[in-house]
């Protein structure tokens, strides 16, 4: 609406209203007196009445009538009328006391009930006119909603009071028999999820939305699956997380993706305790542009840091991030360093400038297959780069020192797990002999993540395919990205030294069954549409990845979904001469055989064929 159509309509209601509080004590007179007002009477109220329809209206004015909007007028703008008309009756009554002016106190509550009963009609009249000038801008699509429920009342309440919704809202599914054949919002509550199919048919449904945003995975593939037999279109409310993040709105409405399939029950973080080891401290983190440091970023952006080190070696995604982050939280103060975690003399600088007191240590070579031929550079960043970052740690006092790992480094068959399981037991020696508290947080592959197997998915779809999968058995735990780095700061909450976290990953999932939801959810069939192509599994790879090897057990944590690990750390003294060997070579062999004497069930296939 533009600000001369609001001046227009402000204006509209001033006249309204000065029509009501002319007329309306009028009728209050000929009710006193039976339609017979005597000429005194008469004559008393024609002199006060200026004054008094004044008084209404500047009541009104400063009360905030006139500033709300009365298209989407509701119970409460109802109690503003009611005390608008209130207060300006008491005045009137005042003043006519204080004047002496004889006005029968009949006249004004009746007044003031005619006046409240007026004012109300008035504002009801303009909503009914807006909506029948919407309903009747052209056809609007029916809408089903799915979840009759908090979510989906306040779906509701957001498209009734959307002037430029296209929608028709229809009613509700939801599989409380209790709701059956009740009401919401107004609307009907027409059968469960089961009956989709034929509420869809019977009501030319044309869109689906599912309002509930606390169901898990396996209820939102079920809703999804009943949806995509009806031909609607089909759309979700995002996940709690989202909502309470404020990375989206509550009633913002997207197409289903692969995490809402996916989607486990909410985390339900200690903020008091992450609070108290980030909140007023100087944070750094590595790695800050990659996927977990970037949400790591924006989580203790939340919480409040002193300031927040954005560290990585790519200066676009340090700059993107920065960008970001000052944009959703300009009162955080930020510092952007490009710097390489190798560099020990440059990383040093940092420390000393920024002095951090909390570091985490996202920065890494990920990626198996690129690790598996050059080894050398595995070593050099994932080992080498975190002995740095660690060492410095110490040196300069950091109180906690969190190394991001995964669940490669357990019984590893790639030079990537490898290097993050030695890099594991460097930050368990330095920690012996540190006040810093060290740990390391261990969990499995992220929805989304960069060099993950779902963008790649998501290009092989938009190409036509085929989608390549390695292995038809070939499962991983996943983790949302959001959902990781909130167990990481709690993990970080709990540590004391030394430990090794481990996170509730849920069930694993098969990678066949993801690219056929990827391409599901855009609408295709799978090999039929887009072709399914099993390539056999790369170098370093493995059918199943693990969290704990046979000889680790757990204990719980005070957090249900974190556990820790019991690992024993490898002798010091063979410790170092190991490392000093991977220091002093650039030698393939070597450095898998040093890696294999340093993790005894680390299973290289390059090692074997060397044989």
């Amino acid at each position: 609406m533009s600000y001369l159509q609001q001046i227009r309509d402000k204006m509209k209601l001033i006249l309204i209203d000065a029509v009501i509080l002319a007329v309306v004590p009028i009728i209050a007179l000929l009710l006193r007196y039976d339609g017979v007002i005597p000429n005194a009477e008469y004559a008393i109220f024609r002199a006060c009445l200026p004054w008094m329809v004044l008084i209404n209206l500047g009541i009104f004015y400063f009360y905030g009538l006139y500033h709300r909007i009365w298209h989407y007028a509701r119970i409460r703008d109802l109690i503003a009328i009611i005390g608008a008309v209130s207060i300006s009756q008491a005045v009137i009554f005042i003043v006519t006391m204080l004047a002496e002016i004889p006005v029968p106190r009949s006249v004004l509550i009746l007044s003031w009930l005619l006046g409240i009963g007026a004012i109300g009609v008035s504002r009801l009249m303009f909503k009914i006119n807006f909506d029948m000038v919407t309903e009747s801008k052209g056809d609007k699509d029916n809408l089903l909603i799915v979840g009759a429920g908090d979510a989906g009342a306040m779906l509701v309440r957001e498209l009734e009071q959307n002037a430029a919704a296209t929608t028709n809202i229809i009613g509700f599914v939801d599989d409380d028999e209790k709701k059956r054949n009740g009401r919401l919002a107004g609307f009907p509550i027409l059968g469960t999820v089961n009956e989709l199919p034929q509420v869809v048919k019977a009501n030319k449904v044309d869109e689906i939305v599912i309002a509930i945003p606390s169901a898990d995975g396996d209820t939102i593939r079920h809703i999804d699956g009943k949806c995509r037999q009806t031909g609607a279109k089909v759309r979700i409310m995002p996940g709690i997380y989202e909502m309470v993040s404020n990375e989206v709105g509550m009633g913002e409405m997207r197409e289903i993706r692969l995490e809402d399939l996916l989607r486990r029950e909410p985390i339900h973080l200690d903020f008091a305790k992450i609070t108290n080891y980030i909140s007023g401290k100087t944070v750094l983190i590595t790695g800050a542009g990659g996927s977990i440091g970037s949400e790591l970023a924006r989580q203790i952006s939340r919480v409040g840091a002193k300031e927040i080190i954005l560290l990585g070696r790519g200066e676009n995604s340090i700059y993107e991030i920065h960008q970001e982050l000052k944009r959703k939280f300009p009162e955080q103060a930020y510092h952007t360093v490009i710097a390489n975690i190798t560099d020990k003399e440059r990383m040093a600088k940092v420390f000393k400038l920024f002095h951090p007191q909390v570091v985490f240590h996202a920065a890494a070579h990920k990626h198996v297959p690129l690790m598996e031929i050059q080894p050398d550079e595995a070593v050099k960043n994932n080992v080498f780069g975190t002995q740095n970052v660690a060492e410095l740690a110490d040196a300069n006092h950091a109180e906690i020192f969190v190394l991001i790992s995964t669940d490669k480094a357990v019984n590893p068959t790639s030079v990537m797990g490898a290097t993050k399981r030695t890099a594991e037991l460097v930050l368990q020696e330095i920690n012996q002999r540190s006040n810093t508290k060290f740990v390391t947080v261990r969990f499995g592959n992220v929805l989304g993540s960069r060099g993950s197997v779902v963008p790649l998915f998501e290009k092989q779809i938009a190409a036509g395919g085929p989608v390549t999968v390695t292995d038809k058995e070939m499962t991983r735990f996943f983790m949302t990205i959001p959902e990781a780095v909130q167990l990481v700061l709690q993990a970080g909450s709990q540590a004391e030294g030394g430990e090794v976290f481990l996170f509730d990953m849920g069930k694993p999932v098969k990678i066949k069954d993801m690219a056929e939801d990827l391409i599901r959810l855009h609408g295709l069939t799978p090999d039929k549409d887009i072709k399914i192509v099993y390539t056999g599994l790369r170098p370093g790879e493995k059918l199943y990845e693990e969290l704990l090897t046979s000889e680790e057990g757990t204990t719980s944590t005070k957090h249900k979904k974190i556990f820790k690990a019991q690992i024993q750390p490898l002798n010091e003294d063979d410790l170092q001469q190991s490392l000093q060997t991977l220091k002093d070579t650039n030698d393939k062999q070597l450095i898998l055989k040093t890696l294999k004497h340093m993790i005894p069930t680390y299973k290289s296939k390059q090692l074997e064929e060397a044989k």
